[in-house]
């Protein structure tokens, strides 16, 4: 007699919660620029994603760049954004990361939180009290919140630095 053992993978359902501003300028700060389409393909064979929240200030003019998140798998949640007269343009999309996250709550089994500021403290200790926090993906090893090196936080941060080759875009050239 012939006991085949199957092993069964797991299907999880996790959901990415992405904070834009922090992983783009985080990632530039370290010398290279994040592909976005490799990111979500990422998302999905590294940790199981089924659903990335992109979280991103809305700018007139920008419309093929949030096409292109939208047709690489991200569901783009907009904030609109004000212009200062120094010209510099503000859209902090903390609060909306926050609430989706609690919105999708009951529909994910974990969640991958995607950012380096500590405002996200709050949100990250409650899902790791409630065994629903996967990961903590951490933009820059070498520049993040103290808040997030807590040791409650410590067994969930991965970083991005070492993906550059993985991950990183580059300029497609034109042939003639």
């Amino acid at each position: 007699m012939v006991i085949c053992y199957i092993d069964i993978v797991e299907n999880k359902n996790n959901y990415a919660f992405i904070d834009s501003q922090n992983l783009n300028l985080s990632i530039r700060d370290i010398g290279w620029s994040i592909d976005f389409k490799r990111f979500r393909i990422y998302l999905k064979e590294k940790y199981n994603v089924s659903k990335a929240f992109l979280f991103i200030g809305y700018v007139e003019g920008n419309n093929d760049l949030y096409k292109m998140l939208q047709e690489s798998g991200f569901i783009c949640i907009f904030k609109p954004t004000l212009k200062y007269k120094d010209g510099k343009t503000k859209g902090n999309c903390d609060a909306e990361l926050v609430l989706q996250t609690m919105i999708e709550y009951n529909n994910y089994d974990k969640a991958v939180i995607v950012t380096g500021d500590g405002d996200f403290y709050c949100l990250v200790k409650y899902l790791i009290e409630s065994d629903k926090l996967d990961s903590i993906l951490i933009p820059n090893r070498f520049k993040f919140s103290a808040l997030l090196k807590f040791k409650i936080c410590q067994p969930y941060l991965r970083y991005l630095n070492d993906l550059k080759n993985k991950l990183s875009y580059h300029k497609k050239e034109k042939t003639p």
